[in-house]
């Protein structure tokens, strides 16, 4: 019988003549993997799944097993490792920081136990320090992992995520190679996916996806790729195929946010804006993430819903009040916050910290448009090409990089990517979009 594992590991290491054409960022997140990884003595093998996806996360009752396994064995480095993996996982879906400092004390239990080789430890500091947004640390702890098990696949996914975050495409490729040569499961796949999507091979990475998809072995995995299979389609301009992907998602993990920020998305796209507002309201209820936020807040605004708006608003700004308070840096959602409801230049700042943190394309581009936000356009043309250097043809980077040529008088230039942004996705924001069209109609009126 065939199964989706014997199929053959995909070729990610780029060929000269490959023509990059467009990209999706809701993979923009890092996929880290946590959790088992097919190594403890003490319980049963599970794939290593990708933490970034909400549907990955641990039930309670799973966390309340690895905690009373460590009262069980408290002298057992692997057994607190898994516990500080879940609770790496736990964190990520839901933002509680106390939590991430939970899954701290126990990595660093495990640790004391065993400082050296400790790959179970190794990987989950590589998570959580991803994601605190300290890549530096995260690689660190990546090659650690690495130099402990050469044959872990699961080392490789943390270095694949550390290098792509830092910039540092190439070497991310790399990782994600071996990764599939070694395993060529559901997680290695969905890295290779991300691989070609951000190098703009939009049909490459779907081909993964799927294959992701019949790879998978649990029902976290097949809500994963459901999300992003409905992100690439959303992306690609296909609203349709957007929303029955993030349906048949839903229907495996009803509650999962990911998912129902991407229904969120592909009803607001087609024009149900009712039901995109319920299902964001249902994403932060499980997880307000600074996406989902931003998200609602901006969809109330097009829709006149000012005051609705401004409560989301307000929730953004006093999460950007406790980040600032523990000086990790700013994402790019935040960033983008900063600058179109904000202060313009307090949002360079934020930009210019989080891009020596996290030189990764997505943050480029928010420094870009904190940039033309506070007016310095020169500058943040040089920025929006550093965000599109991969070849990548994002609706919203088009967008933003329009804008800059726009207020630099560069009308051709502006004239191309606006209708380029439009020509990809013309409900890629629900601000922006309605911006683009009549930022065209401005330059075609030009005499």
């Amino acid at each position: 019988m065939h199964r989706p594992e014997d199929e053959p590991a995909p070729t990610i290491r780029r060929r000269r003549h490959l023509r990059t054409t467009a990209i999706t960022i809701a993979l923009g997140v890092v996929m880290f993997t946590v959790g088992a990884i097919g190594l403890s003595p003490t319980g049963p093998s599970t794939p290593d799944t990708p933490a970034a996806a909400p549907s990955a996360s641990v039930p309670a009752r799973g966390i309340q097993a690895l905690r009373e396994r460590v009262k069980r064995l408290p002298k057992d480095p692997v057994s607190w490792a898994d516990l500080g993996m879940a609770l790496v996982q736990q964190a990520r879906t839901t933002a509680d920081q106390a939590t991430y400092a939970q899954a701290e004390s126990a990595l660093r239990r495990s640790l004391a136990l065993q400082p050296a080789e400790n790959l179970h430890a190794e990987i989950g500091m590589g998570a959580l320090t991803a994601a605190r947004h300290q890549f530096h640390d995260a690689l660190a702890w990546a090659r650690k992992a690495v130099a402990t098990s050469p044959a872990t696949p699961a080392a490789y996914g943390v270095l694949a995520d550390a290098h792509t975050q830092l910039g540092q495409y190439k070497e991310a490729e790399d990782a994600v190679q071996k990764m599939a040569d070694l395993r060529p499961d559901s997680s290695s796949l969905a890295r290779a996916s991300y691989t070609f999507e951000l190098r703009g091979n939009t049909i490459q990475a779907k081909i993964l996806m799927e294959r992701a998809l019949r790879a998978a072995g649990t029902p976290g995995e097949r809500a994963f790729a459901h999300t992003h299979l409905s992100s690439l389609a959303l992306d690609s301009g296909d609203p349709a195929a957007a929303l029955r992907q993030a349906q048949t998602g839903l229907g495996i993990a009803p509650r999962d946010a990911g998912l129902l920020e991407a229904r969120a998305k592909a009803r607001a796209a087609a024009g149900d804006h009712d039901q995109a507002v319920a299902d964001y309201t249902a994403a932060i209820a499980t997880a307000p993430l600074p996406q989902y936020l931003l998200g609602l807040g901006e969809l109330q605004q097009a829709l006149g819903h000012q005051d609705r708006a401004e409560a989301q608003y307000a929730v953004l700004r006093a999460q950007e009040t406790l980040r600032r308070a523990t000086d990790t840096p700013a994402d790019a959602d935040a960033i983008y916050f900063e600058a179109d409801h904000g202060d313009p230049g307090q949002a360079v700042i934020m930009a210019e910290a989080a891009v020596r943190e996290r030189p990764f394309l997505a943050v480029h581009d928010a420094y870009a448009w904190a940039l033309h936000r506070a007016s310095r356009d020169t500058e943040a043309l040089d920025q929006a090409d550093e965000a599109l250097a991969l070849g990548t043809r994002s609706a919203l980077f088009l967008y933003h990089r329009g804008a800059i040529h726009q207020a630099l008088g560069n009308s051709s230039a502006a004239r191309r990517d606006l209708s380029q942004a439009l020509a990809l996705d013309p409900s890629f924001h629900p601000l922006h979009a309605p911006a683009a069209r009549e930022a065209l109609r401005r330059i075609d009126d030009m005499p």
